[in-house]
């Protein structure tokens, strides 16, 4: 069965083998294939995945911008506009795979803006709070 996902934006077919109880795995190795072309990124062959270890956590420096270090959907906001917050204390909840997960201001400041609501899904490096 051949399945489409998307990790990251980008999208991906896989092969999936359904097997029956008791089955198990195989006993050879998996065979690589080639990476497959999709459509929706123009044709071109799709790349790896991207490690998240090697990735930072996305947020700017001077106040500015605090990013989504995981895709997720926010559950709950703890701060308004307006608002002065100070460091590590935290701005809103975002749930992905059961899991929540407190996001924190990085410094102090205030918040300038909020572009997301509860119940909004968002991406990782997607902009949760900007802080003044």
């Amino acid at each position: 069965m051949k399945l489409k996902i998307t990790v990251h934006g980008v999208a991906y077919e896989v092969d999936v083998e359904v097997l029956d109880a008791g089955e198990g795995f195989p006993a050879a190795a998996p065979r690589r294939n080639r990476p497959r072309r999709s459509e929706s990124n123009g044709g071109n062959a799709v790349p790896p995945p991207r490690p998240s270890a090697s990735s930072p956590l996305p947020r700017s420096g001077d106040g500015g911008a605090v990013a989504s270090p995981i895709a997720g959907t926010v559950v709950e906001l703890k701060c308004k506009p307006g608002d002065n917050v100070s460091k590590d204390q935290v701005l809103l909840v975002i749930e992905a795979m059961k899991m929540k997960t407190s996001i924190a201001a990085p410094t102090n400041g205030s918040i300038k803006s909020i572009p997301v609501a509860v119940g909004d899904s968002v991406r990782e490096g997607q902009t949760l709070v900007e802080l003044a």
